[in-house]
């Protein structure tokens, strides 16, 4: 067979990775010693043209599928991994078959839950990784997709303003249709429970959890969080005629929520004195769009968030509420978030993205206001944090430590 590389883009250096070797023997110099999760395929990262990429060894119809479906669910604007060529035809030099590789980008500044949890040392970091991934499975049952396989091993997660944002990684148990049946989402949430029930059991033993901590308690915290979100997002809503501004609060609830609205199914009963409303979700993500719309900055949920929060403190301090709201974003972009971000040195920059730098100067000055006793300016905040704090963070961007050990779990023996 000769060797195929379908990919999204013509990407020649790929031809230069070491095909005819096995996944879990290419060469060190040829790897991004970057954290892995537990996998039941081998994984590597690559260096390839200056860019980090994940190697995943599979069967090659189980890689064309998930090649294709990665490239389905980026379409529908959903948070999971790029994905970026497909190899087949692989050969040994002694001319026996080796399987196909699946090759998506690396999701910078983000980590497995492992290395999430060991990094955070926060009693309630496993809880909130799995409110984090209720909000992906939401998010992904909205389009319609039936994961198959959920659990905080096929996830990567980032940090969203002091908050964790969930990524799917792993497509290729999943399903895409024009709408899930209740059966099918509470099947997804059925096997979230028992994989995280199994994962939080194993980080219990290697002493990465409270031992008072109950695995399978914490886990169903999926299912409380998952129906939460859900009735907030899909339920029908039923209130009096009188009372139309209701309409309005509902959307400003699922706008908080970081979803947009597209129309609103509103009907009366026969005497007109009872409304009922029925949101039609156009898709996830209204915060950072808004945020993008307004400053070209490319950020997480919450992080666009928190900055769309202190640009309406900017535009009340300069008295400008009646302004161009572009033409403001423009001057707060220029004077307040672009030196902040740029005061953190070079050597420093792979520990946190810049909004979550940005993000946790505006904590900062808060706690220094407080403790001093008096408003402390951002100038004089993001000084005391690059000094005192960023320094005590580790690397989220860069290399973490040589790792050529393959960490694997065998599922199927």
């Amino acid at each position: 067979m000769a060797l195929d590389i379908k990919a999204s883009r013509p990407y020649p250096a790929l031809f230069s990775l070491p095909w005819s070797t096995p996944l879990e023997a290419w060469p060190a110099d040829r790897l991004a010693a970057l954290p892995r999760g537990i996998s039941r395929h081998i994984v590597r990262f690559a260096r390839v043209d200056g860019r980090v990429l994940a190697v995943k060894e599979i069967k090659s119809d189980i890689a064309l599928r998930e090649y294709n479906m990665l490239k389905q669910l980026r379409r529908l604007h959903l948070p999971c991994v790029e994905a970026i060529a497909v190899v087949t035809g692989r050969t040994a030099p002694d001319g026996s078959p080796l399987d196909a590789c699946l090759l998506t980008r690396h999701l910078q500044f983000s980590m497995p839950y492992r290395a999430m949890i060991s990094q955070t040392l926060r009693p309630d970091a496993a809880t909130r990784l799995i409110d984090s991934l209720a909000v992906l499975l939401v998010k992904v049952h909205l389009v319609g997709f039936w994961w198959g396989d959920v659990s905080l091993s096929n996830a990567l997660f980032r940090r969203d303003a002091g908050e964790f944002a969930a990524y799917l990684v792993d497509a290729e148990t999943g399903e895409l249709r024009d709408q899930l049946s209740d059966g099918q989402r509470e099947h997804d949430l059925d096997i979230a429970r028992v994989n995280i029930a199994g994962e939080l059991m194993d980080l219990q033993a290697g002493g990465m959890l409270p031992e008072d901590m109950d695995p399978i308690e914490v886990s169903n915290t999926i299912v409380e969080r998952y129906h939460e979100l859900w009735r907030a997002i899909t339920d029908t809503e039923r209130f009096d005629a009188s009372e139309a501004w209701r309409v309005e609060e509902r959307i400003r609830a699922l706008n908080e929520l970081g979803f947009d609205v597209g129309e609103l199914d509103i009907t009366t009963d026969i005497d007109g004195t009872t409304m009922q409303i029925k949101p039609q979700i156009v898709e996830a993500g209204y915060h950072s769009r808004r945020l993008r719309h307004l400053t070209g900055l490319e950020v997480g949920e919450n992080q666009a968030r928190r900055l769309l929060n202190d640009l309406v403190s900017f535009t009340a301090s300069k008295n400008r509420q009646n302004d161009d709201e572009e033409a403001v974003a423009r001057d707060w972009l220029a004077t307040i978030y672009e030196p902040v971000t740029r005061s953190v040195p070079p050597e420093m920059r792979g520990k946190l993205e810049p909004a979550e730098i940005f993000h946790e100067v505006l904590e900062h000055r808060w706690y220094m206001s407080e403790r001093q006793r008096h408003d402390v300016t951002i100038e004089q905040a993001v000084v005391d944090y690059v000094k005192h704090i960023l320094p005590t963070k580790p690397d989220e961007k860069n290399v973490i430590a040589p790792d050529t050990t393959p960490m694997q779990m065998d599922l199927n023996p």
